[in-house]
């Protein structure tokens, strides 16, 4: 925790110019042999270092049946929970403003959920230590058209699993009732607020709300895995969780919104260092702050911010902030189970590439 509060004191500063390299020719990475080997059915990586894009590729199918391949530039995928830290950045927007207090219950935004026997603070429910439950049986697969508010019958009337802050349950319900604390706050939908205080700014316009039957023309195909191959996943609204999970992105776009993070241009850097800083729990770290993971590679390297894994999606969207690195890796396949790979050898193999240079 030293070495982190050290260098989050570094790291939000003013900004410093910073030279940069095209390291295209590194890249030797085993994403071909993946879709050879039906692994994946399609995915698009971007790698910006410095502020400048060094590396974005696209590999397999975006439409296995119509032999769509996978463009870097447009595929939109379903990006699962690296939803999370674009509704952290915006709940950070209004921290800033002074909307929302961190600390504060969340009935003061949100009174008429059902009380619980322990009240709980708007930063438990980003931090994933307020004892909401998380998915049940279906859940995490349902296709009904809810609103964020509708959607509280999924789960209003459970108890809470546990006193508030004293233990740790990763969950996207957090971000139901953060979203919808958001919503009342601001008297706009959440996809609204989200728009225009972060997409709109950065220029992120592939990055939007999967609408069911509205189906963008650069969407890869959601699947799933099965013995022989791939078939098309079964369909989902994820609308009432679009904070948690439900934004459809692109490799480049999610880069775009790292770059943006490592540049300090959305939020002031008091603001987002609290965001960062791991939660603890009975004095032991979450490895977890406010809508981001914080953690380190297996050489050490401080990297900040989330996996995805949804019906159809996963995602891998990590910051290297003192490296000054964004990675972001999208894939159109429900757990592709590929994630011990890309943590013990791809991503610290590549980093290793790029600080060497």
């Amino acid at each position: 925790m030293g070495h982190l509060s050290n260098f989050l004191n570094r790291f939000f500063k003013p900004n410093s110019q910073e030279h940069t390299t095209d390291f295209s020719a590194l890249f030797n990475l085993p994403f071909q042999e993946w879709i050879d080997d039906a692994k994946v059915p399609g995915m698009a990586i971007t790698i910006l270092k410095q502020g400048k894009q060094v590396f974005q590729k696209g590999y397999g199918w975006a439409d296995i049946e119509r032999r769509k391949p996978v463009d870097p530039q447009k595929s939109i995928f379903r990006i699962a929970s690296a939803s999370k830290p674009i509704a952290s950045m915006a709940l950070a927007k209004m921290v800033m403003a002074e909307q929302i207090d961190l600390d504060k219950s969340f009935y003061d935004y949100v009174p008429y959920f059902p009380k619980k026997k322990f009240d709980f603070t708007i930063r438990q429910l980003a931090a994933h230590t307020a004892g909401i439950r998380g998915y049940k049986g279906k859940e995490y697969a349902l296709n009904k058209p809810y609103t964020i508010k509708e959607s509280l019958e999924l789960f209003q009337k459970d108890s809470l699993l546990f006193r508030p802050g004293t233990s740790y349950l990763y969950n996207s319900f957090d971000w139901v009732l953060i979203s919808l604390a958001m919503e009342e706050v601001s008297g706009v939908p959440f996809s609204t607020y989200v728009q225009n205080e972060i997409l709109n700014p950065l220029g992120m316009k592939n990055t939007t709300v999967e609408i069911p039957g509205e189906i963008p023309e650069d969407m890869a195909v959601p699947y799933s895995r099965i013995n022989s191959g791939f078939r098309p996943a079964v369909p989902v609204d994820n609308r009432y969780k679009l904070a948690g999970g439900g934004y459809l992105s692109t490799s480049g776009d999610l880069a775009k919104f790292g770059l943006a993070v490592l540049e300090k241009s959305l939020v002031s850097p008091e603001v987002m260092k609290e965001f960062l800083i791991p939660q603890k729990v009975n004095g032991y770290s979450t490895h977890y702050g406010l809508g981001w993971q914080v953690s380190a590679d297996k050489m050490g390297r401080l990297l900040i911010g989330h996996v995805g894994n949804g019906v159809g999606g996963y995602s891998n969207f990590f910051i290297y902030p003192e490296h000054k690195t964004v990675i972001s890796l999208l894939i159109n396949c429900t757990d592709p189970k590929v994630q011990p790979l890309l943590d013990e050898l791809v991503l610290p193999s590549l980093m290793d590439r790029l600080s060497q240079v």
